[in-house]
């Protein structure tokens, strides 16, 4: 089915008793663990709505007498929520996470994906680990925020669609990017085991059109042949990958030290008799802080309007190459001598930091609105989008002190 055809607001499936399975060894984690057992249980998959989750999270909060805001999509079928806790009249940190999930289909789940199950320590679910454990474990901690009392307010960010492309948080950044005072800081809380993530690539992936001109393969030498001039475009984009690979910047950092074009997909042709006149291809670029996404794509973009298009218009007119950013993630680097750096530390615990191949939306939190951000939270990426995925229940008591002792930080004027 198209994304349009599918069921836009889900039930939610009943929690599982606690008397039937084990729980964490501690109220607060047992608390979260209902939680995230309730919030798994809405099929929040980015073509779906996740109105009903956020119905849910809005509810929840004002048994507790906490006020939300909604940010909507067009449609209204998507929203991210805001919440404060404390006075908003005093910088304070954001908590952020996204409410989405990747799909299910075809893999070979041991059990219902939409229906926690604990065994042997851990939780397994779709969202388990990414990242339903980390809003769980900030709702399953709002009334000690409540109790504390905050002299700095700890500001809730769940949004929509992080999954295909960070949609969402950029419609809720907008709102707060006007926010006064500035927050000082925000935790985004994709799983990294509490580890201290201070930097990931920012990404662009590009649709490029090739348009040519038809003949029959007979007379090629008549035609514009939009597969060839797709390959040497392509050729060009891997010579760019090769040179950032031998010379470019570096980030020792990363994995991967450098920045890196990649070609992904492409499609063109008919028949072999037949000089295709169509062609496109999808190409992505993952850049270091050092390097400029938009100006690697840029220069690509003029090698084509330079070296190429001439050719093409020389036979046909009509004939070019377009180019389409597809989306976008903006990269996190935020300096390792930062006040959010030292103080993520010492709230997990940790003597270093580190960055991480995969994207967040902590590069929109510093670059929309300017706000100071890491990535630290409960469970390990290697467990996301996977058939199966799952969260140690450790993990969930490890983000519960996590926040247990940021509540104690913002308790300090």
């Amino acid at each position: 089915m198209d994304a349009a055809d599918q069921p836009t607001r889900p039930d939610a499936r009943p929690a599982a008793s606690p008397a039937a399975r084990p729980l964490g060894g501690d109220r607060l984690t047992d608390r979260a663990i209902e939680i995230l057992t309730t919030l798994i249980s809405f099929d929040t998959v980015s073509r779906n709505s996740n109105v009903p989750l956020i119905d849910w999270v809005e509810g929840y909060l004002a048994e507790h007498g906490i006020a939300a805001h909604r940010v909507l999509d067009e449609g209204g079928r998507k929203a991210n929520l805001v919440a404060t806790v404390g006075p908003a009249d005093v910088p304070g940190y954001v908590l952020s996470g996204h409410t989405d999930v990747v799909p299910v289909d075809g893999q070979p789940w041991s059990s219902d994906p939409f229906t926690a199950r604990i065994s042997e320590g851990r939780l397994y679910g779709r969202g388990a680990c990414d990242m339903k454990g980390f809003l769980a474990c900030v709702l399953a901690s709002l009334p000690a925020m409540q109790a504390a009392p905050l002299a700095r307010p700890l500001h809730l960010a769940f949004s929509h669609d992080e999954e295909v492309g960070c949609v969402g948080v950029r419609s809720l950044l907008r709102e707060m990017a006007d926010w006064q005072p500035r927050p000082l800081g925000c935790f985004v809380g994709e799983p990294t085991e509490q580890a201290v993530v201070i930097g990931h690539k920012a990404k662009r992936t590009v649709r490029v059109t090739v348009r040519g001109t038809t003949a029959h393969s007979s007379l090629a030498p008549t035609a514009v042949n939009a597969i060839t001039y797709a390959a040497r475009l392509i050729t060009h984009i891997a010579d760019r990958a090769a040179a950032f690979a031998r010379e470019g910047a570096r980030d020792p950092l990363y994995d991967i030290p450098f920045s890196t074009p990649h070609v992904g997909t492409m499609h063109g042709g008919e028949v072999v008799n037949i000089v295709p006149d169509h062609c496109e291809f999808l190409f992505e670029i993952r850049a270091i802080g050092a390097d400029d996404p938009d100006a690697i794509v840029t220069e690509i973009e003029a090698y084509a309007r330079e070296a190429l298009e001439p050719e093409m218009q020389a036979v046909a007119a009509n004939a070019g190459i377009d180019f389409e950013v597809v989306t976008g993630i903006e990269g996190l680097d935020t300096p390792p001598e930062a006040e959010i750096v030292a103080l993520a530390k010492r709230l997990a615990g940790r003597n270093a930091h580190s960055k991480v191949a995969y994207g967040t939306e902590a590069g929109f939190f510093t670059s929309m609105a300017g706000i100071p951000s890491v990535v630290v939270g409960p469970g390990s990426i290697a467990q996301a989008h996977r058939a199966d995925e799952w969260v140690a229940i450790s993990e969930l008591t490890g983000c519960l002190g996590f926040l247990d002792a940021l509540i104690a930080h913002c308790q300090k004027a």
